[in-house]
């Protein structure tokens, strides 16, 4: 059995991803990572190869700024990585520049491709998510988190990058997919606000055109040059543990967010009933779901 894995990256640098973590944390689990390096404006290229790693082959890419609706330039940065992958390769892992896999679930993820790898029916493999906001200490646990997506991918050319590259499907239709106890630790909304508040401001550029894109940025001016966390309807207090590739970066937090995990800020009445459902009822309506568990 044969697997690779696959990401792409742009300004991991500028916007302080945590790419190496990233890419260093499924490193383990695959026989080659391919790496899709955008037309950076920093030192992205230089920290990508300062891994070191052998299986690491990379792919260059100049992004097109004319896909900027609904973030298709992200699904289609997404294709170009997998298709570099080996042909021979059974499995695929995609992971993006923000996320990380816990060294905990590398067994279990071992287990399920080998699990399902006769198994023609399973298109996919799901992973659960934990979704880290404004500190390495709290989670965002309201509705608005999506909390399961598909990582794990059948080598076939026709299952392509949906929307803006969250997730897959074949021939524009749901993939089949076996759900795995395996997270993904998501930390794309946990950084200096400074530098949350550059990425709020370029990365809307790749959602909306120009005039919606200018009502945005002079919303964000208003608010000043740091990014408010303290908008959040609803957080947790995460009393586990980091990956280890992760270690350095929660122990060097230098910013300050403090907030009270008991205060909850929801639109409505509705929003607070199905908050209670998913909480203590485990109960998710209404929850989009771009896969179908068989």
């Amino acid at each position: 059995m044969k697997i690779s894995g696959f990401t792409f990256v742009k300004n991991a640098v500028k916007y302080d991803y945590p790419v190496v973590e990233s890419i260093k944390s499924i490193l383990p689990l695959v026989d080659e990572m391919i790496v899709n390096l955008g037309d950076s404006e920093d030192e992205t290229n230089a920290l990508i190869e300062s891994i070191g790693s052998e299986k690491i082959k990379i792919v260059h890419s100049v992004w097109d700024k004319n896909l900027r609706e609904g973030g298709r330039v992200l699904a289609v940065e997404t294709d170009k990585a997998m298709d570099a992958v080996s042909p021979d390769a059974d499995w695929l892992i995609y992971i993006q520049a923000d996320e990380v896999i816990h060294e905990k679930y590398h067994a279990a993820i071992r287990n399920g491709m080998e699990d399902f790898n006769e198994d023609e029916r399973i298109e996919g493999l799901l992973f659960k998510y934990l979704h880290f906001y404004g500190s390495y200490k709290y989670l965002g646990d309201g509705r608005s988190w999506y909390n399961r997506e598909i990582r794990i991918i059948r080598n076939d050319k026709q299952i392509r990058s949906y929307r803006d590259a969250q997730g897959f499907r074949k021939n524009n239709r749901k993939l089949n997919v076996k759900l795995i106890e395996a997270y993904v630790y998501h930390y794309g909304w946990v950084k200096n606000p400074l530098f949350m508040n550059q990425k709020q401001r370029d990365f809307g550029k790749l959602w909306n055109d120009d005039q919606t894109n200018d009502e945005w940025v002079k919303q964000l001016e208003k608010k000043g040059p740091e990014f408010d966390y303290s908008t959040i309807d609803s957080i947790a207090l995460f009393k586990e543990d980091h990956p280890a590739v992760m270690k350095s970066r929660v122990e060097n937090e230098n910013w300050n967010f403090e907030h009270n995990e008991f205060e909850k800020k929801f639109k409505n009445t509705k929003h607070r009933f199905l908050y209670f459902l998913d909480k203590k009822l485990g109960i998710k309506p209404f929850t989009y779901k771009n896969y179908k568990i068989i």
